[in-house]
């Protein structure tokens, strides 16, 4: 049982049990000699007392009433020991298949009901046959126990039925259609309705995620303003998953509170004309606020003299996008240096598939992100319009060209936007696409540096070309150095012979 917090389930809440199924003897030996080996005395007591909620011989709901009378018959004092013990008991319950608990949000009453649906016990066969639950009765009791218990609930065949006679088995039951013939050509429109209207209308209830930081519908209607404009958009989202679903991945992208997400909800423009959420200007006034909230951060920092970092966002069973993407291993890339001895290559490549780049930008830095890296890919985001994991490839591109060896390239505004302008011409709009492109890029780089030979070049367009020509240096020639005495001689004869026609000239 999800709770975050015990004021939501107290003994004034109401509360309805279903089943839709009896006990038999079968079922009560299952409770008693294999449940209760593996969730206690106490958890079967309460999924008896909730059986006995409905009349033995009916199925369906019982009455609402007050959770004040379990606390009663239970013998529970109503305090938060108390709500924390049966909370405990009903969770053994949920986590061995006998017991599914909803809660429903009642708007006229701004309050909870609970729900508490109880499952059939399994079966001897189909239990020993799940391979969680028998390993469980296994560290509880024991191996040979267990074998033990199984032979106790299982009969065994006769001796003369041996497998050489079933072999020659033969089925001879007669279908239904060998016995029975319906009147198929006349429909009976009025027992159809009337069937329709008896039968119990059920609706499944909404597995809640592990993640304490989603948000439900019932934390944000509970603190939106009743005389809001808004109001009547807000209350469509009870039933809108798809819209929930994107308001919790705003939140999880910049870290708004309940607080922080009504009164984003509640200014103009949220919505579009249909009532449905205009997700750009949400996320326009979100990264305002998280932009706030960064500044004014730093400033309490700054006051209190000390560091500190901002908030970890904790991982969704399901994502607020809300499935969660795998990385195929031939797209993956290398882990960076920094990163080497905190993750691996496989941690490593689905944070950069699935966390959006406010949170990627944090784990580069160890203290506070600077604010023009912020701003670079804000506008990246908002106004390119690149998806959260091509961004992300992008970050890891260019710390892999400031951290790489040699390398003097200096991360800049324009630079950046050169580059996200042109994966955009490229139309890389995928995890795969990006990965391919800085795999293009880095070997286009090489090229270029191979032939250069170290010299320095500017790109236009695809061709490298040289800002300098190359000069031939004279190289000096040690063999030169030695000169014999007869050149030496000859050398001075000459010099003379110069010198005299020179003389004779003027």
């Amino acid at each position: 049982m999800h709770m975050k917090s015990l004021l939501h389930f107290t003994e004034n809440h109401r509360y309805c049990v279903y089943r839709d199924f009896c006990l038999s003897s079968l079922d009560s030996r299952m409770l008693s000699s294999i449940y209760q080996p593996m969730v206690g005395a106490f958890a079967i007591s309460l999924y008896h007392l909730l059986f006995q909620q409905i009349p033995i011989e009916k199925l369906g709901y019982s009455p609402l009433e007050q959770q004040r009378r379990l606390f009663l018959t239970l013998g529970l004092e109503p305090s938060e020991k108390g709500r924390k013990f049966l909370i405990e008991q009903a969770s053994l319950l949920e986590a061995v298949g006998l017991l599914q608990t909803c809660r429903m949000y009642m708007p006229e009453h701004e309050d909870y009901i609970y729900e508490y649906e109880l499952q059939q016990p399994l079966s001897p066969a189909e239990f020993f046959n799940t391979q969680h639950l028998t390993l469980l009765l296994r560290d509880k009791i024991g191996k040979f126990a267990v074998l033990a218990l199984r032979e106790e609930l299982w009969a065994t065949e006769p001796e003369e039925y041996s497998e050489s006679t079933a072999g020659h088995k033969e089925n001879i039951s007669l279908a239904f259609y060998d016995i029975f013939e319906l009147n198929t050509h006349v429909i009976d429109y009025e027992l159809e309705q009337a069937l329709s209207e008896v039968s119990t209308a059920r609706q499944p209830g909404l597995r809640v995620s592990g993640d304490e930081d989603e948000l439900n519908y019932a934390d944000i209607i509970l603190r939106f303003p009743k005389d809001s404009v808004n109001r009547m958009h807000v209350e469509k989202l009870r039933f809108n998953h798809e819209q929930m679903g994107i308001i919790n991945y705003v939140v999880n992208k910049y870290d708004l509170s309940v607080q922080d997400l009504c009164r984003l909800l509640d200014e103009d423009g949220v919505f579009a004309a249909d009532g449905g959420i205009a997700l750009d200007e949400l996320q326009r006034k979100a990264n305002l606020h998280f932009r706030q909230d960064k500044r004014r951060q730093e400033q309490r920092e700054v006051y209190a003299g000390k560091v500190v970092s901002f908030r970890q966002s904790e991982a969704s069973s399901e994502d607020p996008a809300p499935l969660e993407h795998a990385v195929e291993m031939e797209y993956y890339v290398d882990v960076p240096v920094q990163f080497q001895s905190k993750c691996d290559v496989h941690q490593y490549n689905m944070m950069l598939r699935n966390e959006p780049y406010t949170k990627l930008l944090k784990t580069f830095f160890p203290g506070s992100v600077p604010d023009n890296f912020f701003d670079i890919f804000d506008k990246i985001d908002h106004s390119y319009k690149l998806p959260g994991e091509v961004i992300n490839v992008l970050i890891h591109y260019l710390m892999s060209l400031l951290t790489s060896g040699g390398n003097e390239q200096r991360i800049n505004r324009n630079f950046v936007e050169a580059i996200a302008s042109n994966m955009l011409l490229k139309q890389v709009n995928s995890y795969e696409k990006a990965v391919q492109y800085i795999r293009d890029q880095s070997k286009v780089k090489g090229k270029q540096a191979a032939a250069s030979g170290g010299g320095r070049t500017r790109t236009y367009g695809n061709k490298p070309v040289r800002m300098k020509p190359e000069i031939p240096i004279a190289q000096e020639n040690r063999s030169m150095d030695a000169v014999s005495e007869e050149e030496f001689e000859e050398m001075l004869r000459m010099a003379a012979e110069m010198q005299a026609s020179k003389k004779k000239g003027v």
